[in-house]
């Protein structure tokens, strides 16, 4: 992607510049928050399944976002495969009864009781679709050299963030999964060693009986996630 003599600074005039009025940004600040309160995650999945373009179009959008450098540290790899979904299903539920079996601490499991979670990940072969996330600590010149990426735990979850957003706004259902450790992506998905997997993302339409843990539609309150200092 890059190439060492294209490191120059330049610029260019601010493109798609937004010129609301403060009515207008209250409407739509008001109206995204309706939509993304509607967001639930969701472990129940129907085989209903979703076209390749929608999921590479939220894709699309997560690579919009903010990043180290502008370097982009992030790799989707998006799974329909049904083996391949088996085979990572097999083996994050391998991970997953080691934490659950005692690895987690007596504190992280009491504190999971609530949402109902166990070490049996049905969604994963489920769901139509897997995103698994992965950050990428290096990166290479045009010339194969090396080059480090900054600032990667924090651009790759704001792409995340973004990946959600996008998969949530074309009516879809996700459930992020993060068993530990997960190095086995990185054989499965035959990515390079300069790539750290932070994600397992179901992605589909939800069962017509699925349901959500009563406790996740408790959020906090503003006064609890707002401070203003003005």
């Amino acid at each position: 992607m890059f190439a060492r003599e294209d490191l120059t600074y330049t610029t260019l005039p601010l493109p798609d510049r937004a010129d609301l009025s403060d009515d207008e940004m209250r409407a739509a600040a008001q109206a995204f928050h309706e939509v993304m309160r509607k967001r639930h995650t969701v472990r129940d999945y129907s085989d209903r399944p979703v076209p390749h373009q929608v999921i590479e179009d939220c894709i699309r959008t997560a690579g919009t976002a903010p990043s180290g450098a502008n370097h982009q540290p992030w790799h989707f790899v998006a799974i329909k495969n049904p083996a391949l979904k088996q085979r990572i299903r097999e083996e994050a539920e391998e991970e997953e009864r080691r934490f659950y079996a005692g690895g987690a601490g007596d504190e992280w499991i009491k504190a999971l009781e609530p949402i109902g979670t166990d070490a049996i990940k049905e969604h994963l072969t489920v769901a139509p679709w897997l995103i698994v996330v992965f950050a990428q600590r290096w990166g290479q010149f045009d010339d194969g050299t090396r080059f480090k990426n900054y600032y990667v735990p924090e651009s790759v979850n704001i792409a995340t963030g973004f990946l959600l957003a996008a998969l949530h706004h074309a009516g879809l259902c996700t459930l992020t999964h993060t068993p530990n450790p997960m190095r086995f992506l990185n054989e499965a998905l035959d990515r390079p060693a300069s790539e750290k997997p932070t994600m397992i993302i179901a992605v589909g339409h939800p069962a017509k009986d699925a349901t959500v843990p009563e406790v996740a539609k408790m959020k906090k309150p503003l006064d609890e996630i707002l401070t203003i200092c003005d």
